[in-house]
């Protein structure tokens, strides 16, 4: 039987000689003696446990040793004398950041008890982070799978196989820029230019030099020739975010440049053939700034030849826990070193809430939130949304058992996909006993 990797960091090595001598067979430790080395260490192999060794006349500096722990999936045990537990800059950060701690001396019996348990809780949080890599949740490098996302995937796969113009609608937020940057990356054009341009973040002044470039002496200020936007997209991807924005006047060179596929840069008078695919976006109704007189409707049919509509978040909610959790999972090495998930109450009150900023007031909250909570499991006041309401007085036994076993099985059946075999076999109970909970606490997943 392969024996369990871990790792040691233990400045004296007093401690490495003591775990030989205690004959642990089951396990196979990697001795270092610095922080730095733990980094190469835990780079290079990817051991599940790891024992750090306090010693009161080597301290480890505070800040260092926090970051080591939240920045590796490994259930991290503190070795030290009783005395250190009291000491005010480590015994508060070793609760806070560690899965347990071990005193001195070493007793082989309490020593392998608590090894075996951090590594039982390391396997299962790897087993999860696996099955969640390989879950299909996506795609196009987009989360979702809610009907509105399937169909959403469904007309980029169309819209890639062709070289039209598209025009991307949704509120701020939703994502329309990763959309565009998706048709470019499965498109022809995947391997030349994607470049991107605000048109609502660039002063009008200054637009048509943004978008057309300009020649050396031009104007005051130009010493030198600059390549526009659309000349730097040529074989490639153009997009032009909240083109709503574009003033009329150069709406009207816009136009030009999509008729005849020539650019003439400020200054000059030499026409240049470009081959570039537009893709626009805008939060605002063209349709409606056409009848307003605020867009040039010859400008909204040339781009609107593809249309996409990207949905808001409050209208696929059931999308959120997943959103939520590769927020989570792609950003642990920002979070608090004990933050270890959402509580069911945060999972809940993210599915109620309305998010006017969508998918990038999700993520910063999120971060926010990993960053700046001091508990284990994110709850909805970290996220700074409204929790839950709940019925007022105090529960009775019944009702409070009822929504403990309703946190649990809600909480395992986000963790584990829906999947019910597997979730009653966590839980140790049986399908059919699971289902009836389900029917009983009418739990909707």
């Amino acid at each position: 039987m392969a024996k369990r990797k871990g790792l040691l960091l233990d400045q004296t090595g007093d401690v490495g000689k003591a775990l030989k001598t205690l004959g642990l067979s089951d396990w196979e430790f990697q001795p270092v003696r610095t922080i730095d080395e733990a980094r190469k260490t835990l780079a290079a192999d990817s051991p599940l446990v790891g024992l750090v060794v306090f010693d009161s006349a080597h301290p480890w500096p505070a800040r260092e040793m926090e970051t080591l722990v939240s920045s590796y999936d490994v259930e991290w045990i503190a070795v030290l004398g009783a005395d250190l537990l009291r000491n005010q800059s480590h015994g508060p950060m070793i609760l806070r950041s560690f899965h347990d701690f071990h005193t001195l001396p070493l007793d082989r019996q309490r020593l392998d008890v608590t090894l075996g348990h951090a590594y039982g809780k390391a396997a299962i949080f790897k087993s999860l982070d696996d099955r969640n890599a390989n879950d299909d949740e996506g795609r196009f490098g987009m989360t979702g799978r809610h009907p509105k996302m399937i169909e959403l995937y469904r007309q980029i796969e169309k819209i890639v196989t062709v070289d039209a113009p598209v025009l991307i609608g949704g509120e701020s937020g939703t994502g329309k820029e990763l959309v565009a940057a998706a048709i470019h990356r499965h498109s022809e054009r995947a391997k030349r230019p994607f470049v991107t341009m605000n048109c609502g973040a660039i002063p009008s002044n200054l637009i048509q030099s943004e978008l057309f470039g300009y020649e050396r002496g031009a104007f005051t200020g130009a010493s030198q020739r600059k390549i526009g936007n659309i000349e730097a997209a040529n074989d490639g991807v153009l997009f032009l975010d909240e083109i709503g924005d574009l003033p009329l006047d150069l709406q009207a060179n816009l136009l030009r440049f999509l008729q005849e596929k020539t650019i003439v840069r400020v200054g000059s008078t030499e026409r240049l053939r470009v081959n570039v695919r537009v893709i626009a976006a805008t939060h605002v109704d063209l349709a409606r700034a056409v009848e307003a007189g605020q867009f040039r409707e010859d400008l909204y049919y040339r781009l609107n030849v593809l249309h996409l509509k990207v949905p808001p978040l409050r209208d696929r909610a059931s999308d959120i826990p997943l959103l939520a959790d590769r927020i989570f999972h792609e950003r642990q090495h920002q979070k608090s070193p004990q933050v270890r998930g959402f509580s069911s109450e945060a999972l809940h009150a993210m599915r109620e809430y309305t998010w006017p900023g969508n998918v990038r007031e999700l993520i910063n909250r999120v971060q926010y939130a990993m960053l700046m909570t001091e508990n284990k499991l994110i709850g909805a006041a970290d996220l700074g949304i409204p929790a839950p309401e709940v019925a007022g007085g105090n529960p009775t036994l019944d009702e409070a058992r009822a929504t403990v076993e309703k946190e649990i099985i809600v909480r395992n059946m986000h963790k584990y996909q829906n999947n019910v075999s597997e979730v009653a076999r966590q839980l140790g109970i049986s399908r059919v006993t699971l289902y009836r909970m389900i029917d009983r606490l009418k739990i909707d997943f």
